[in-house]
C-alpha cells in the first residue's frame, strides 16, 4: 500500500464508492441528468446535508450508465490538500489512467507542488478514454487550494477528464463563467427534494405502508429532504399509530431533531449558532430583524454564510429576507426553549417591535401574541383596523386564532375591543356585546370615539351586532371612516361592504326584509378583490336566504348557487363557509313542496359552523327544519325544533321573534290546535310585528271562526307595502275561503285565481298545502278559467329535482367511478388527481345533489338518469 507524505497509510474507503443504505430508491429523473452531465467536463452537486447528494453519484456509479471508470475521492475535514492529491493520484493509478511511475507524490502536506499539477494534467490529456473523478465532501477542503487545483487540471487535461463535484456549497470556481461557456452542469437541491412517488417508494422501503393524505403530510413537513423523510418513516414504522405521526408536526420534528442539531447546528461557528437560535422563533428573517434580535452587526453576513453552505437557510427571491426549513425552524426552537426558556417570549417581543417600526403591523400583531403581550397586539390591532379583515375573514393575520390564548382579563379598552372583534368572527353576538360593554367600561372606554380607528372599530362591531334597525351605528362609521387617513381605508377595502352588511343583518333582526335585501346587493358590488371574497360568499348567501324569505324564489336560488359556487372557485375551507345559502336553497325547496332537496340543503348546512353558531341562521334552520316536518306529517316533531326558541323569542330581535312565532303558529294550525298558535303569536308585541306575523294572527282568527276579526287583520296586512310574495298568495286564499264560507263561490273562485297566477312565477306551492283540502275542491271548478292549478296539482318542471347546478364534467367522471365501489384513493389514481382534488369534487357532488353519502349520491345520480 502506498503511504503518503503524512507517514499514514492510505484509506481504501476513502478511495470507495460508497455503498447504499439499504431502502434506497433509484430515482431515474436524477440518474439521468447526472449521466448528461458527466458527458460535459464538470457536474456539480449541492445541497444541504442529507438531501441525497453522496447517495445519487453512489447510486449512478454503481449503475449500468457510468459506462465510464469511475475514480471516487472522500474528502475528510483534516485531509490537507497534499493528502487530497495524493488519493487523487492513487486513485488514477487504481483505475489504470496512470502508470505507477508516471507521477511522483505531494512533497508538501499543506500544499501541492504546481509541478504535479501539471504533469497530471499532461498525463489525463494523453489518456485513451475518459474517466469520471467524483470528489465527495469538497466542502470540507480547508481553503481555495484545492478548489483551484481542481480547476486547472480540469482545464487543461483536455475532454477526457470529467469532474463531479459534490459539496454542501458553491466550490469557489469562476461557475459564472462556466455557465456562460455551457461547461458546467447543476444538480441543486431543489431538484434533489423527493417527488411524490418517490417519497411512496422510499417510504414503503421503510416498512410504512401511509395512504395518499399521509404522504402528502410527511412530504408537506419535509419539503422533500431526504433524510427527514426517511428518519421520518422508521419513526413511523416504529409507531403504534402511523397515521397520528403523519399528521403530527411535532413527532416529525423530534425524528430529525438529533441529525439536525449535529449535522447542521454544531458544524456552525459560534456565531452562526447564535444567530441560528436567536431568529429560528421567526417564519422568516431579514438581516435587519437579526441584528435586532441578536444585537450583531454581522447579522447579514452570517445568514448570507449560512444560506451559501446550504445550512437549512436560504433567501427568497428578490427579497433580504431569509427562511428556514419549516422542521429546522422547529428544532432551534425546541433546542432554544430547552437551554433558556425564558429567552424566546423575549425575542417575539423584539421582533414584533421591530415589525411595528416597519410600518408591519400584521406581523408585529403575530409576534407580540407569540411572546404573550397582548396589550401591544390589541392596540396594533386596533390602531391599525386590523379588526376589519378579522372581521371579513379575508384570511389574512390577525385571525380570531391569533388571539385565541389572549386572558380574559387583559387590561384596558383596546383587548376589550380585540376580545369582541373575535367574538364576532365566530358568530358569537351575545360575546361581541358583552365585550364591548366591558370595552365601554376601560379606563379610557368612555373616550373611544376620540381616536378614529378606536371609535371606528367601536362603532362597526356595534353595528354587527346590533340587536335590531341600527342606522345611527351605520351613519357613525360613515363619519368615522371619513377621518381616517385615505391611505389607510385604501388598505381595507373591505370596510365599505362590511359596513353594509352589518347594516344589513341589523335591518334583517329588526324585521326591515326590503331595506336588508337592497342594502345586501350594495354589499355584494362593494366587495372587490380577493380579500372580499369571503364576505361576498357569506353576502350572497344571506342575500339569497332574505329573497326566500321574501318569495322571490328564482333570485334566491341564483344567489344561493353563485355564493355555494364562489366558495368552490376560491377553494374556501368548510370552517370559513356561511350555511346561508344552503338555508336558502333549503326555504326555496320547501316552498315549491320539493321535500328530498330540501332535506338534503338542510344536511349540508348544518355541516357548517355558522349555521349552528349565528343567532340569526340558528333561528331559520329551526324554522325550516319545522317546515320540513309539517311537510311530512310529523307536527309533534316541528314543535321539537321549535319549543327551544319559542321561550326565548320575546327577548330576541324582533325580526327572528317573529320568524320563530310564526313558525310555530303554522305548526299548531298544522295539528288544528288553535288556541297554541294564538299563544306563540302572542310573543311577539304588536309594535314590532312585521306583516308576516299579522298575516298569521289573521289565519288563527279564521281558524277559530272570528271572521271579522280576520277581515280587519287582513285589511292591515295589505295596506302593508312590505309583505311578502307567500303573504300575499295566503291573504288572497284567506280571503277566498271567508267568501266560500259567506257562499260567494264564484268570488272564491276569482281570488282563487288570482292566489294561483301571484305564486306560478316562482313556483309557490307551500301556501295553497297550509289553506287546507278546500283549495283543491275549489279549483276543480275553475273550468279553464286559468291555466295555473296544473301546476299545482303537477310537479314543477323542477320538483323534486335538487339540482342548483350541473355536475361538472370531471365532477361526473368522479361519480361514475364512484358508482363502481371505487375508494377515494382508487379514484384518484384511476383518474390521476390528488385525493384531495377527489374529495373538494365529492364535496361539489353532494352539495348539488343535495345529499351527504357516497351512496345515495349514486342512488340520486340513477334518479336523475345522470348514470
Amino acid at each position: 500500500m502506498t503511504v503518503p507524505l503524512t507517514g499514514d497509510p492510505l484509506l481504501a474507503a476513502k478511495l470507495a464508492v460508497p455503498f447504499h443504505a439499504p431502502g434506497l430508491v433509484r430515482r431515474p429523473r436524477l440518474l439521468n441528468r447526472l449521466a448528461l452531465g458527466t458527458r460535459g467536463p464538470l457536474t456539480l452537486i449541492t445541497g444541504a446535508p442529507g438531501v441525497g447528494k453522496t447517495a445519487l453519484a453512489a447510486s449512478w456509479a454503481r449503475s449500468a450508465s457510468a459506462a465510464d471508470p469511475v475514480v471516487w475521492v472522500t474528502l475528510d475535514e483534516d485531509d490537507t490538500p497534499g493528502v487530497f492529491w495524493a488519493y487523487v493520484v492513487e486513485g488514477l493509478r487504481r483505475s489504470g489512467a496512470l502508470a505507477e511511475d508516471d507521477l511522483g507524490t505531494p512533497v508538501c502536506a499543506d500544499d501541492v507542488d504546481r509541478s504535479l499539477l501539471v504533469r497530471l494534467a499532461s498525463a489525463l490529456e494523453l489518456a485513451p478514454a475518459p474517466l469520471v473523478l467524483v470528489v465527495d465532501g469538497l466542502d470540507k477542503a480547508p481553503g481555495s487550494t484545492v478548489p483551484e487545483g481542481l480547476r486547472f487540471v480540469s482545464e487543461h487535461a483536455g475532454p477526457a477528464l470529467r469532474l463531479v463535484l459534490i459539496s454542501r456549497e458553491d466550490p469557489p470556481l469562476p461557475l459564472h463563467r462556466y455557465r456562460a461557456e455551457d461547461r458546467v452542469h447543476e444538480i441543486r437541491e431543489h431538484d434533489l427534494a423527493f417527488t411524490r412517488s418517490e417519497a411512496v417508494q422510499l417510504l414503503r422501503g421503510q416498512g410504512a405502508a401511509p395512504d395518499d393524505d399521509l404522504v402528502d403530510l410527511l412530504l408537506e413537513h419535509t419539503e422533500g429532504w431526504a433524510a427527514g423523510l426517511r428518519l421520518c418513516a422508521l419513526a413511523m414504522a416504529r409507531s403504534e399509530d402511523p397515521a397520528a405521526f403523519a399528521r403530527s408536526f411535532t413527532a416529525s420534528e423530534q425524528a430529525v431533531s438529533d441529525y439536525l442539531l449535529t449535522e447542521v447546528l454544531a458544524a456552525q461557528p459560534e456565531p452562526a449558532r447564535e444567530l441560528l437560535l436567536c431568529t429560528g422563533i421567526l417564519n422568516r428573517v431579514h438581516p435587519d430583524l437579526a441584528a435586532a434580535l441578536t444585537g450583531r452587526s454581522d447579522s447579514g453576513r452570517i445568514l448570507q454564510d449560512l444560506a451559501r453552505c446550504h445550512a437549512f437557510v436560504e433567501p427568497l427571491p428578490g427579497t433580504r429576507w431569509y427562511r428556514f426549513h419549516p422542521l429546522f425552524a422547529e428544532v432551534l426552537r425546541a433546542h432554544l426553549r430547552s437551554r433558556q426558556p425564558e429567552l424566546e417570549p423575549l425575542l417575539h417581543r423584539r421582533a414584533a417591535r421591530w415589525y411595528a417600526e416597519q410600518g408591519r403591523s400584521a406581523e408585529a400583531v403575530d409576534e407580540a401574541a407569540a411572546g404573550g403581550d397582548w396589550s401591544f397586539a390589541a392596540a396594533q390591532t386596533v390602531q391599525h383596523l386590523l379588526v376589519v379583515p378579522l372581521l371579513a375573514g379575508s384570511g389574512a393575520s390577525p385571525s380570531a386564532d391569533t388571539f385565541s390564548r389572549m386572558p380574559d382579563d387583559v387590561p384596558g379598552a383596546r383587548a376589550a375591543l380585540v376580545a369582541a372583534a373575535c367574538r364576532m368572527a365566530r358568530q358569537d353576538v351575545e360575546g361581541c356585546r358583552s365585550r364591548l360593554e366591558r370595552a365601554e367600561e376601560a379606563p379610557g372606554g368612555t373616550a373611544l370615539d376620540a381616536e378614529p380607528a378606536d371609535g371606528l372599530t367601536a362603532a362597526l362591531l356595534r353595528l354587527l351586532s346590533a340587536p335590531g334597525a341600527a342606522d345611527e351605528q351605520a351613519h357613525r362609521v360613515t363619519e368615522l371612516l371619513a377621518r381616517i387617513p385615505s391611505e389607510e381605508r385604501a388598505r381595507h377595502p373591505e370596510l365599505e361592504p362590511l359596513r353594509l352588511y352589518g347594516q344589513a343583518c341589523a335591518r334583517l333582526r329588526g324585521g326591515g326584509l326590503q331595506p336588508a335585501r337592497e342594502l345586501l346587493e350594495q354589499a355584494v358590488r362593494a366587495c372587490r378583490g380577493d380579500a372580499a371574497v369571503l364576505l361576498r360568499h357569506r353576502c350572497l348567501g344571506r342575500l339569497a336566504l332574505a329573497d326566500a324569505v321574501a318569495g322571490e324564489l328564482t333570485r334566491a336560488e341564483e344567489h344561493g348557487a353563485a355564493s355555494l359556487a364562489l366558495a368552490d372557485q376560491h377553494g374556501i375551507p368548510e370552517s370559513h363557509r356561511s350555511g346561508a345559502a344552503g338555508l336558502a336553497l333549503a326555504a326555496v325547496a320547501l316552498e315549491r313542496e320539493e321535500v328530498t332537496a330540501a332535506a338534503g340543503h338542510l344536511d349540508q348546512a348544518d355541516l357548517l359552523p355558522d349555521t349552528r353558531r349565528d343567532p340569526d341562521l340558528l333561528v331559520e334552520r329551526s324554522v325550516l327544519r319545522a317546515q320540513l316536518e309539517i311537510a311530512r306529517g310529523a307536527w309533534d316533531a316541528a314543535r321539537t325544533h321549535l319549543d327551544g326558541h319559542l321561550e326565548g323569542a320575546a327577548a330576541a330581535s324582533p325580526g327572528p321573534a317573529a320568524r320563530l312565532a310564526v313558525a310555530h303558529a303554522t305548526a299548531a294550525l298544522a295539528r288544528g290546535d288553535v288556541d297554541a298558535a294564538a299563544t306563540a303569536l302572542d310573543h311577539v308585541g304588536a309594535d314590532d310585528a312585521p306583516p308576516s306575523h299579522t298575516v298569521a294572527l289573521a289565519q288563527v282568527r279564521a281558524a277559530a271562526d272570528h271572521p271579522v276579526q280576520a277581515l280587519q287583520l287582513i285589511e292591515t296586512a295589505e295596506d302593508s307595502g312590505a309583505v311578502t310574495v307567500p303573504d300575499r298568495v295566503r291573504l288572497l286564499l284567506l280571503r277566498a275561503r271567508q267568501a266560500l264560507l259567506d257562499g260567494h263561490e264564484d268570488t272564491a273562485r276569482d281570488l282563487l285565481v288570482q292566489a294561483l297566477d301571484t305564486a306560478r312565477p316562482e313556483g309557490l306551492r307551500r301556501p295553497f298545502t297550509e289553506a287546507g283540502p278546500w283549495v283543491r275542491h275549489l279549483a276543480a271548478g275553475l273550468d279553464g278559467r286559468s291555466g295555473s292549478y296544473a301546476w299545482l296539482g303537477t310537479p314543477h318542471a323542477a320538483a323534486d329535482r335538487p339540482l342548483v347546478e350541473e355536475l361538472s364534467p370531471r365532477e361526473r367522471e368522479v361519480l361514475q367511478q364512484v358508482a363502481r365501489m371505487m375508494s377515494t384513493d382508487e379514484v384518484a389514481a384511476e383518474l390521476q388527481l390528488s385525493v384531495n382534488t377527489v374529495k373538494t369534487h365529492l364535496r361539489g357532488i353532494y352539495r348539488k345533489l343535495c345529499v351527504s353519502r357516497r351512496r345515495d349520491a349514486v342512488e340520486r345520480a340513477r334518479e336523475l338518469h345522470m348514470l
